[in-house]
């Protein structure tokens, strides 16, 4: 058990990273793609040896994967010899997560915390350098539930123990509803995706609200946002990214969480909240793929005079979850602030909820 954010506590649990260079286990890396390959450079940089790649039967016709020929997970599963399994992909449907428990249940089962975003990933020790932050983050949290939800949050990220991500899992809805959504919200939704957070705002307003402005920079899903909320009233969409000042960056139009601010790609234009919200805010959502903090710099003016709700993604990056309450609350002092992640491996999906005091 934790006994609240004891730097003790934490020092004493095993890091997986240490866990994984230790071994003597053959390690088998679970998925294809973009988390598996950084899997894969990270090993390469730690001196750790990679037995296998496997995937789901679905996906698996005799294909290999960074020079490794893919397993069928049925098969790797039916093999009686141990092994440690390493998750390389992130999921919330059901199905693929008992599948991933599964492995719990016949072999050892790491789930490394890397950044969504870049080459990053969770250290221990920069964790304990950070520590004074993290405390400081911690004690802003309002009530019991955010505070658990921080501790076993890190002590997941340390271990990869995928049990103690289980112990804050919590329902969406009910998250969302600290929110406390009135009839005259003025919404503004930075990374509108294709359109699926404006469609849960309506819904949990019943359509009653004041005006909705989505801000999308991936022209692929921009299309799809305007396609799906068009319908919507009083509805304001740019096809742009949110940043800190107004100019063009070059976007990496990737899949998925992929698609981010980058060094090669499609030129975008960028605004500020500040640019767009001078008529008011007062609710705001932040999932900006890894661009938060320019987002958060070019919102200070509203956040300081409108004081508006706020919903931020704080995964992706692996200090996000204490480093950006941090800058919030040097923004503006006067929020409640509640922690919560959904049911999700790894622990994407985490959300910071800004309530006005």
């Amino acid at each position: 058990m934790l006994n609240g954010l004891d730097r003790n506590s934490f020092e004493s649990l095993e890091d997986c990273w240490g866990r994984l260079e230790r071994t003597d286990k053959p390690i088998y890396i679970y998925g294809m793609g973009n988390g598996s390959e950084k899997l894969l450079g990270l090993f390469r940089r730690m001196g750790i040896s990679c037995k296998g790649i496997f995937a789901s039967d679905d996906f698996v016709r005799g294909q290999s994967f960074c020079g490794y020929r893919v397993e069928k997970f049925s098969d790797v599963m039916q093999d009686s010899r141990d092994k440690l399994v390493v998750l390389g992909f992130g999921s919330s449907l059901d199905e693929i997560m008992r599948r991933i428990e599964s492995i719990e249940d016949r072999y050892e089962l790491v789930i490394p915390e890397i950044s969504v975003t870049d080459k990053g990933y969770f250290c221990r020790q920069r964790f304990l350098d950070l520590y004074s932050k993290a405390q400081r983050a911690y004690s802003l949290l309002e009530d019991d539930f955010s505070r658990r939800t921080f501790e076993c949050i890190t002590a997941f990220k340390i271990t990869g123990q995928g049990r103690y991500l289980r112990e804050c899992f919590c329902d969406e809805q009910e998250a969302q509803s600290l929110l406390q959504l009135g009839s005259r919200e003025m919404y503004f939704d930075l990374g509108a995706y294709r359109g699926d957070t404006i469609e849960s705002f309506v819904a949990r307003t019943n359509g009653q609200y004041k005006s909705i402005t989505g801000v999308e920079p991936n022209r692929r899903n921009f299309k799809k946002c305007v396609q799906n909320t068009g319908k919507y009233p009083n509805i304001t969409l740019y096809n742009a990214a949110a940043w800190n000042v107004q100019t063009q960056l070059l976007f990496s139009a990737g899949a998925g969480r992929q698609a981010k601010v980058s060094e090669k790609g499609e030129l975008v234009d960028t605004l500020t909240l500040d640019s767009i919200a001078q008529n008011g805010c007062t609710y705001v959502k932040y999932d900006v793929e890894g661009a938060d903090y320019e987002a958060l710099a070019g919102s200070i003016k509203t956040i300081r005079k409108y004081s508006p709700k706020i919903c931020a993604a704080l995964y992706h990056k692996p200090y996000d979850y204490f480093l950006l309450p941090l800058m919030i609350n040097k923004i503006n002092s006067d929020y409640r602030f509640y922690l919560r992640q959904s049911r999700y491996y790894p622990c994407w999906e985490t959300n910071l909820y800004c309530v006005p005091r």
